[in-house]
């Protein structure tokens, strides 16, 4: 199997890593625009393979696609990172350009690979490269559930003191403040967490997971690339490995939820043929409104790249 990551700056990189250390292909192509980038990236993830032990052979390149040639899966991470001060939605001009023209060659060479989206505005960049790619929806779609699920799972570990990998959880709607976090579909070892935390504290974890990424941004004067990294590596081990994982992800939606023609984060079934299934979760009317909310900042943002005239 081979996977190919667009983009070596640090959630590039960092994806292209974890899926070398967990030999999730059996080769990983690293692109990137900067001359020598990918390579010298690349290079140093090889060289590690002595120890830590894995085989998958890991490559660079500068702007050649014809090296990322018939690709199982292809992670896109192109574009320009958010700084302070910024929102995801600041970056939707020049980012979409990029995307474009990075969905464009990477179709060119590899039609019939699963495209993963991470660029952000991470719901109108899956957007962009949909409109650009004319694949099935089931074979282009974006990484912001994991993300988010993985950071509220996290800051929910924390003020238990108990193990992340005990939690479960499930998020919808748009990556960003208007995500929708669901407690009623939060469990710990199987006990929902409304049993074990107060709503008041329920609601100050949402509220953190919501601006989870600004929190890393503020912190680092950059965006996250360490858990962005690893949560997109995961989605690809679930399609190489035809694992039939149920994550959430930023699907275009055909009618699911009474939606059409958008981009929103909703639970599916990821295997080999990418978005198997999506889960139609029974809302109720609070949660429904919730996620109706995010849907229209989602629709106002991907009207901002219609009226570009890019498409």
């Amino acid at each position: 199997m081979k996977v190919t990551v667009v983009g070596a700056g640090n959630v590039g990189a960092t994806c292209a890593n974890v899926l070398a250390q967990n030999e999730v292909a059996n080769e990983v192509v690293l692109l990137d625009i900067k001359e020598n980038l990918a390579e010298g990236k690349a290079l140093d993830i090889w060289e590690s393979s002595p120890v830590n032990y894995f085989n998958t052979r890991v490559t660079g390149s500068t702007n050649d696609y014809s090296k990322s040639a018939n690709s199982d899966v292809v992670v896109i991470t192109s574009g320009i990172p958010r700084k302070p001060g910024m929102s995801r939605d600041d970056l939707i001009a020049t980012n979409a350009k990029i995307v474009k023209i990075v969905t464009e060659q990477v179709i060119q060479y590899s039609p019939e690979a699963v495209i993963i989206i991470v660029s952000n505005p991470l719901d109108v960049m899956v957007y962009a490269a949909y409109l650009t790619a004319k694949k099935p929806a089931s074979k282009i779609f974006g990484m912001a559930g994991v993300l988010d699920t993985a950071r509220y799972r996290a800051f929910l570990a924390t003020e238990l003191d108990c193990s992340p990998k005990d939690i479960q959880a499930v998020l919808m709607g748009g990556h960003g403040d208007t995500m929708v976090p669901l407690p009623r579909y939060t469990t710990v070892g199987g006990i929902p967490i409304t049993d074990l935390l107060p709503m008041s504290k329920i609601n100050e974890i949402v509220d953190r997971t919501k601006k989870g990424g600004g929190e890393i941004v503020n912190l680092l004067g950059t965006s996250a690339w360490y858990a962005p990294g690893a949560a997109a590596a995961q989605m690809v081990e679930a399609i190489v490995k035809d694992q039939k994982r149920i994550f959430p992800v930023c699907a275009m939606l055909n009618g699911e939820y009474g939606m059409e023609n958008i981009a929103l984060g909703v639970p599916v079934k990821l295997g080999k043929n990418g978005i198997e299934k999506i889960i139609e979760l029974k809302l109720n009317d609070d949660e429904k409104a919730l996620l109706e909310g995010s849907a229209e900042h989602v629709r106002a943002v991907m009207k901002a790249l219609d009226d570009l005239n890019l498409f």
